[in-house]
């Protein structure tokens, strides 16, 4: 796949319609990254039930969650305003050195309060970065080849929990939690080389005299939601999934488990099924995935991740269990990646890290708010019954990804009404309509069927680069 190399122009001075060698790279580095950002994970929560016991590791979570959902908010406006090289390379740098200064401290001190300060500072860099890093992939990809370059970033961020996991509940048992910070700052050198070498020549966009602020900017996630109904059904499907996938996985299948007296290793081996299907379609996706309809890859996964989640309340045994989740993974695998695909391709060019903010920060938040709300509902009607309500919330993504491909990809011109509220520039919204013309519109059939990369593609510069996380 990394060899693939597709000669067809893409109509921007023949720059060929996905450049493998930068997706790789990119790849490369950010799996490199995340894999040391478990293994930290695992160690530090590990070292924090040593030091306070659940407090502790309560305190850890959440002073790493609430200022990464927090500043996510302005994260896609300063994404928008500075670009993406700017904000990746000052936020990766921060990070490097926050982590080796923290390699140094705790390894003098064994306390809680440098964990906390390192988790709080992490959490703020993360939800700065997370937009910037999310707006890069399209611009190394066209329309068409989009999907498999996102499914090859779903791939790595499936293996990093894997790898990373394990390493880390080894590290921490063998050793001390300085080594963990250690290998985490060495992967972070290895992220920032690779987006120092991904994103060059990327510019930030020309500044308009008189342009809004950040604060005020930071609410155009919402506003696209209003004003592009693809994006805004879209939204709703990914919004539901999560929703209905939350409470199930995290609570409420340990309880399943212990209910039926299968034991706790059928929890592991169930998660592993789904993983491993997950992982094994999104391989397939970086290979296939423009091969694949985006109706099959958006409406039928969801429908069939819908279905799974019934289908999973009411399995007999481990067996049946485990391959249904299989099956639920391979679903996920497909789904996932074509929702950050019909987003980025959705989004106005000027303000993608705007709509990745509020796509990301909805999946963050959606969590605790499935794990309250079904978990208050099981007491009243009891686990099956609650789980089978999940699965009929699951059943709304469908619906809504059917509704989002009824409407299409609104032309760059149709998104003038930012010109009243100037976001980027307009010489960044001459870019993305002078070079090609004729690939300026991308009707909803060309998403569906993929079948025309020339009218699917993204107008850019030939040396502007810029990519999601999840």
């Amino acid at each position: 796949m990394a060899t693939t190399d597709v000669s067809e122009a893409s109509g921007t001075g023949g720059e060929p319609p996905i450049q493998w060698k930068r997706i790789n790279a990119l790849v490369a580095g950010q799996g490199a990254s995340m894999g040391g950002d478990f293994i930290l994970l695992i160690a530090m929560g590990w070292t924090a039930i040593q030091l306070g016991g659940a407090g502790a590791v309560t305190t850890l979570m959440l002073a790493a969650t609430i200022p990464r959902a927090l500043m996510l908010i302005f994260g896609g406006a300063v994404a928008d305003r500075f670009g993406p090289r700017h904000v990746l390379l000052r936020t990766n740098s921060a990070r490097l050195v926050l982590l080796a200064v923290g390699t140094v401290v705790v390894h003098s001190s064994q306390s809680l309060a440098p964990l906390v300060v390192i988790s709080l500072l992490d959490g703020l860099l993360f939800g700065l970065a997370s937009p910037s890093a999310g707006s890069v992939i399209p611009h190394l990809a066209t329309h068409d080849q989009l999907p498999r370059a996102n499914s090859l970033y779903a791939m790595v961020t499936r293996i990093a929990p894997i790898i990373g996991s394990p390493l880390g509940a080894w590290m921490i048992a063998s050793g001390e939690l300085w080594r963990a910070l250690l290998v985490a700052t060495v992967t972070c050198a290895i992220s920032l080389g690779t987006l120092f070498v991904v994103t060059k020549g990327m510019e930030p966009p020309e500044r308009t005299p008189g342009g809004r602020s950040l604060v005020r900017s930071s609410g155009d996630g919402l506003r696209l939601l209003v004003s592009h109904p693809r994006l805004r059904w879209t939204f709703v499907a990914a919004l539901c999934l999560d929703m209905a996938f939350g409470w199930p996985i995290d609570v409420a299948l340990p309880l399943l488990v212990q209910e039926n007296g299968w034991g706790v290793h059928a929890i592991g081996v169930i998660i592993a099924s789904f993983s491993t299907g997950a992982l094994v379609s999104s391989a397939l996706g970086a290979f296939l995935a423009h091969r694949i309809p985006l109706v099959v890859r958006f409406v039928v996964s969801g429908g069939g991740i819908a279905v799974g989640i019934l289908l999973m309340a009411l399995m007999p045994s481990v067996l049946t269990l485990a391959v249904t989740g299989a099956a639920v993974g391979l679903m996920t695998g497909l789904n996932g990646p074509a929702i950050v695909t019909v987003y980025q391709q959705a989004a106005p060019q000027g303000r993608m890290g705007a709509a990745l903010a509020t796509l990301t920060l909805a999946s963050i938040g959606v969590g605790p708010i499935s794990i309250a709300l079904f978990g208050g509902l099981s007491l009243v009607i009891g686990l099956k019954l609650t789980w089978l309500v999940c699965g009929t919330v699951a059943l709304v993504a469908p619906v809504a990804a059917v509704l989002a491909l009824r409407h299409p990809v609104q032309e760059p011109v149709a998104d003038a009404g930012a010109r009243e509220e100037p976001v980027p520039s307009p010489e960044n919204t001459d870019a993305h309509v002078s070079p090609a013309p004729a690939s300026d519109t991308a009707p909803a059939s060309v998403a569906v069927s993929a079948s025309s990369s020339a009218s699917a593609e993204l107008p850019q510069p030939r040396e502007k680069v810029a990519s999601p996380v999840l």
